[in-house]
């Protein structure tokens, strides 16, 4: 059997304030496939978004050890970070985190502006993300020409337009009214089902949860099946 794209084995992770520690993570374990849509839930302060930073190497673990694509993520050197963030993870964010003086288009270049590609590779990556977002005809507006739907779809199209191993998406819907929450939902279902997409997603939304594949539940800082 092929390897699980994610392999987390004892993961701990403390915060301390002062001298008490504070446990947000506890003895996790857990094995993602390529081609999963975890959905992962859990009450405000129960470790979720730390967790997906500690998959994206924006956040380290206290213990335990964390495997992406074979790769020992928490081994990596500082220097090369970025560099492995922008081949293998794309990130979605509940606020979009767009840079308002670009344009769409250039909000959705920007990851790959740190790769080889040529100015002309480039332009037919972009334009390929924005068709599937549906927003090809929007490429030269700015954020604030856009609705918060639109601009949650820029973001998802900035997620993946490396190609990376893994999405993760950190409350995407939490900003959005009901029908632009469930577009949003329906565009990663057909990134992961039309695109083979891995998906893990932090959400509140018990109608998101139905759209992963797999879902579990962070309390208290210990992880179990939903």
């Amino acid at each position: 059997m092929p390897e699980p794209l994610v392999c987390i084995n004892h993961l701990y992770k403390s915060f301390y304030r002062d001298s008490i520690e504070i446990k947000v993570l506890e003895d996790i374990d857990l094995q993602v496939n390529s081609g999963e849509f975890v959905g992962l839930m859990g009450p405000s302060g129960s470790g979720k978004t730390t967790l997906l930073n500690i998959i994206a190497a924006i956040d380290n673990p206290t213990a335990g050890n964390i495997l992406v694509d074979g790769m020992e993520v928490n081994q990596i050197k500082e220097k090369h970070l970025g560099t492995w963030r922008n081949r293998n993870i794309g990130f979605i964010f509940q606020l979009y985190n767009l840079i308002p003086v670009l344009t769409a288009y250039e909000n959705v270049e920007l990851p790959l502006l740190l790769t080889n590609l040529s100015s002309k590779e480039r332009k037919e990556h972009v334009e390929t993300a924005l068709r599937i977002v549906g927003l090809e005809d929007r490429m030269n507006h700015y954020p604030r020409q856009l609705s918060g739907g639109q601009e949650q779809r820029v973001a998802i199209a900035r997620a993946f337009v490396t190609d990376p191993k893994i999405i993760l998406a950190d409350e995407p819907t939490g900003d959005l009214d009901s029908q632009s929450a469930k577009e949003i939902l329906n565009l990663m279902k057909t990134l992961n089902e039309k695109f083979n997409k891995t998906l893990i997603m932090v959400t509140h939304d018990p109608e998101a949860e139905q759209y992963a594949t797999r879902r579990l539940r962070l309390l208290k800082g210990n992880l179990i099946d939903s």
